[in-house]
């Protein structure tokens, strides 16, 4: 098991602006490749941000399958989008959610570690994730479970849907869940998510033997 640390996260918040989405594609590529020197069966994992680029990169390289969870498909309707590199030279940072442990269940949140806002270029760069995906998701042939919560922001909700039917891959799953916010594998039903990859993953990794 490997946890990727992307190019840009979890070091300071200057370092998250000069990276780019190529930069964060690489970085699954990386893990990717190290993983790939112990074993021939791997296996992606990824959530929000995580699972846009653990599909893209499905698309490309041959992995075994891959969980996507609390993953969205769709830009926000926000005109500052389009001009998110024009704006960030004014407006480097937004701030996140309507403050502490807003839209978070239970108290996960007290431990979570990320920075405290949101870099203005860097929303611009998901943008452009999120068009590399749009055109990856039919070209996914492995097995893929989309995990959800209804409790998630209804765009994200909206997602799971138009995700799943894109979807190139024969063996393609969705599991909704209730009672957990957007980080869904910290939060109260985190042990359900993680009974449902692991069961995904024990199946999938027969196939073929």
């Amino acid at each position: 098991m490997l946890g990727i640390r992307l190019a840009g996260h979890a070091t300071r918040p200057e370092d998250m602006i000069r990276s780019r989405y190529t930069d964060w594609l690489l970085s699954v590529e990386d893990g990717y490749n190290l993983l790939r020197t112990c074993t021939d069966r791997v296996f992606l994992l990824g959530l929000s941000m995580g699972g846009i680029l653990s599909l893209t990169f499905a698309a490309q390289f041959p992995v075994r399958g891959m969980v996507a969870m609390s993953t969205p498909y769709f830009h926000p309707k926000d005109w500052q989008l389009k001009y998110a590199k024009i704006l960030s030279g004014l407006k480097p940072y937004i701030p996140k959610g309507n403050g502490p442990g807003s839209g978070w269940f239970g108290d996960a949140w007290k431990e979570h570690v990320a920075y405290p806002d949101y870099p203005m270029r860097s929303i611009g760069e998901l943008g452009h994730l999120m068009d590399e995906v749009h055109a990856s998701l039919p070209k996914i042939k492995v097995p893929v479970l989309l995990i959800h919560t209804r409790d998630d922001h209804p765009l994200i909700c909206e997602s799971m849907e138009k995700i799943y039917a894109r979807l190139g891959s024969a063996d393609k799953r969705r599991l909704w869940i209730e009672g957990s916010g957007h980080t869904i594998t910290e939060e109260p039903r985190r042990e359900l998510v993680f009974e449902a990859v692991a069961d995904f993953i024990a199946r999938v990794g027969q196939v073929g033997l």
